[in-house]
């Protein structure tokens, strides 16, 4: 399944230079959140694609104005064509913004899905729009990344962990991809298109606490993806 996930900045490739045919062939659009409803909406009709997305903390008006053709899956997991999405959306609580969580809100919300979880017999993909903590996040608090993400690695082993916020030009010189356990997480900061295949399904023990346990880090190189190819990077 040809897959476009896009996060944070607007293309304008993609937009205001779109030609007719660049999204050919696309099945999905994911979205990791701080994007205008207008650019969903337009993708949305040029691939005539579903687009599932998660909101980003500067997405206050997806509120009252949900970008019209996409559909919300935070706090939600979703089958599409074999591939099970969950969503998780949102940041670090930094002040009193919209779509913002301290890590025990967070730890919260994952909690609450281990039913659906199990029923699902995990998960192939988790969007988010913040970073797990130490992967892809930054120091300052804003921009801090979510300890509890790990252990849901760890146990449900998605094979991908979207997510955008962190922005390339903030000069942390952090890498595109990383794994942590058997996933790999990615910033999709502006855009890029992977060929993802859905996997076989596994019964998971639906209780039991998570058991964090510090994985090795690795960075992965732009040409890895641990059994899916890339396709298309964008920014």
């Amino acid at each position: 399944m040809k897959v476009l996930i896009v996060a944070d900045e607007e293309s304008r490739y993609l937009w205001d230079h779109y030609a007719p045919g660049r999204l050919e062939g696309i099945d999905m659009i994911l979205s990791c959140g701080d994007l205008k409803q207008e650019y969903l909406e337009f993708l949305v009709t040029m691939s005539n694609r579903p687009c599932y997305y998660v909101p980003g903390n500067h997405d206050k008006g997806y509120v009252s104005f949900p970008p019209e053709g996409c559909e919300n899956v935070d706090d939600r997991i979703v089958d599409v064509k074999g591939l099970r999405i969950l969503g998780l959306g949102g940041c670090i609580r930094y002040n009193q913004g919209p779509f913002q969580y301290t890590e025990r809100e967070m730890r919260k919300r994952i909690r609450k899905l281990r039913w659906k979880l199990w029923r699902a017999g995990g998960v192939d993909i988790i969007l988010t729009h913040a970073p797990p903590h130490g992967y892809g996040d930054a120091p300052d608090r804003a921009h801090l990344g979510f300890s509890c993400f790990l252990p849901l690695m760890e146990k449900y082993r998605p094979m991908y962990l979207f997510h955008g916020h962190v922005h390339p030009n903030y000069g942390y010189n952090l890498p595109k991809s990383q794994r942590y356990a058997d996933t790999i997480i990615m910033n999709t900061v502006g855009w890029q298109i992977l060929d993802i295949e859905p996997r076989k399904r596994e019964k998971l023990p639906v209780f039991g606490r998570f058991r964090h346990k510090k994985q090795s880090d690795t960075i992965l190189p732009d040409n890895e993806d641990a059994g899916t190819r890339h396709v298309t990077k964008g920014r």
